[in-house]
């Protein structure tokens, strides 16, 4: 059996990953254990539960555990990690280009005439969400924009938090017209905020997101975002495992992100 723990297992974007792993082992006589881990504690309970059924590898999917537990468990059996980054293992984190998917995303707001472009930002500790930070403060500064410290405001991943981000920067002032989402599940929230407060998208606000969820192809209007190929990673990440476990190495490729354009960025409006 494959130990599979996500962060989050409601996220879709994890989702997705999970059914990518059903994937890569299908056929293969190994099964894969789910078990959430929101908390700490759920974390470490659910690493007792693999070792007491003897897992032979686990799949982790960001989470808040700390390296050295990682590590230690990464010392007993072969272990892929998704969406984090550790000293040490870095060839058994799967890679994905976030940084250079957050520079598209924000260069594309640019290239449309945005100046002024806000910031939701992931999980403050993420290190998806960290990489899609950099990613757009690098487009800013290679533009000759200034980062401001105002224009950013931090969310969690979750689209409550898209939604209290907008309203947070709207009540504080802050001058925009465009913002960069760190997730599609922001970006949903961040629009209902700009609707609400009477703001057009695209016409007034431009909005990106980043994952390319299967929902942002029928949000209204559709979502301009950043595809990474959620599916792919989990199906390649067990079959990585399954080639190590079978004697022939272990090997993960680099995932690469593209910019899907859809309905919900335009030119930046003239009043700007």
């Amino acid at each position: 059996a494959f130990g599979v723990l996500p962060q989050v297992i409601s996220s879709p974007f994890y989702g997705r990953v999970m059914k990518g792993v059903e994937q890569g082992l299908r056929g293969s006589g190994y099964y894969p254990i789910f078990a959430g881990g929101e908390h700490p504690g759920e974390e470490a309970q659910a690493l007792e539960l693999f070792l007491s059924h003897r897992v032979d590898a686990v799949i982790l999917m960001g989470g808040r555990l700390a390296d050295e537990e990682v590590m230690r468990l990464a010392d007993r059996m072969p272990l892929v990690a998704i969406g984090r980054s550790l000293r040490g293992l870095e060839h058994r984190c799967v890679r994905v280009e976030n940084r250079a998917g957050a520079y598209k995303a924000t260069r594309h707001l640019i290239d449309l005439g945005h100046t002024r472009i806000a910031h939701l930002t992931g999980l403050p500790w993420h290190a998806d969400a960290i990489a899609r930070r950099q990613g757009y403060e690098a487009a800013l500064a290679d533009a000759g924009l200034a980062v401001e410290p105002s224009l950013v405001a931090e969310g969690d991943f979750e689209e409550q938090s898209g939604y209290t981000g907008v309203e947070t920067l709207l009540a504080g002032g802050a001058r925009f017209t465009a913002v960069f989402t760190g997730n599609d599940q922001m970006a949903c929230g961040a629009g209902l905020a700009l609707l609400r407060r009477g703001l057009r998208v695209p016409q007034d606000v431009s909005v990106i997101g980043f994952d390319d969820q299967p929902h942002a192809a029928f949000t209204w209007p559709a979502l301009t975002t950043v595809r990474q190929p959620a599916v792919e990673m989990g199906m390649l990440a067990a079959r990585a495992l399954l080639e190590e476990l079978r004697g022939h190495g272990f090997a993960l490729p680099t995932f690469s992100t593209d910019l899907v354009l859809r309905d919900s960025t335009g030119p930046a409006p003239l009043r700007a």
